[in-house]
């Protein structure tokens, strides 16, 4: 079983696929960490996100860059949001991804595009969403653990120009799958959205 898990930033989508994984017993694949590897690669290298000539050259990374706490932190997301624009970016890491999908059993991969691009014939779809304030209050909250002293407003700021990047982009934008579940999780516990998220991958496997 395949299981497809898009949305925005701090929408909850990674927290949601987590506990599907957890539910299901199926593998599980952030794929928005890829692209924080080839964003810290970039920062690393002293390279430039916004040419794609640097951005792919930053593609070749090792597995175990995955495992780095770094790849978590504002300053490479940020770069992330850039180079997953470039469209021989998304090809170089499209195949990777799709290995993933394909090993026996079925996986929980959760991006920007899974259910319409990476996974198109996924078992099941969930697009999850929040507003763009509960999704910077969210981000604000993570980014203050981390001793971050960035405001709400940058965040928010920040978390727009994120979304506006994600959909305007020519390859591959983040969009809704036509056959995918919406889940908004604006007003929802964790709890709640976990639950909901198992009853509507139970509903489209049903059927």
């Amino acid at each position: 079983m395949i299981i497809a898990v898009d949305g925005p930033a701090a929408s909850g989508k990674g927290t949601i696929a987590r506990a599907l994984s957890r539910h299901y017993e199926l593998p599980h694949l952030d794929t928005g960490l890829l692209y924080r590897a080839v964003a810290a690669t970039v920062l690393r290298d002293s390279l430039t996100p916004e040419r794609e000539a640097d951005a792919i050259a930053a593609c070749g990374f090792e597995d175990r860059l995955l495992e780095d706490p770094w790849l978590r932190s504002d300053e490479v997301g940020k770069v992330a949001s850039i180079v997953s624009a470039h469209g021989l970016v998304r090809s170089a890491l499209l195949q990777r991804q799709r290995r993933f999908a394909a090993q026996p059993g079925g996986a929980v991969l959760d991006g920007r595009d899974i259910g319409t691009v990476i996974a198109p014939d996924a078992d099941a779809k969930l697009f999850v969403k929040a507003t763009p304030a509960v999704r910077a209050r969210r981000r604000h909250m993570e980014l203050q653990k981390q001793g971050s002293t960035t405001t709400y407003d940058r965040v928010l700021a920040d978390i727009r120009a994120r979304d506006d990047r994600d959909a305007s982009r020519s390859h591959a934008p983040m969009t809704m799958a036509a056959d995918a579940a919406p889940l908004d999780t604006s007003f929802l516990s964790i709890e709640a959205a976990v639950r909901r998220a198992i009853e509507l991958v139970d509903a489209q496997v049903a059927h």
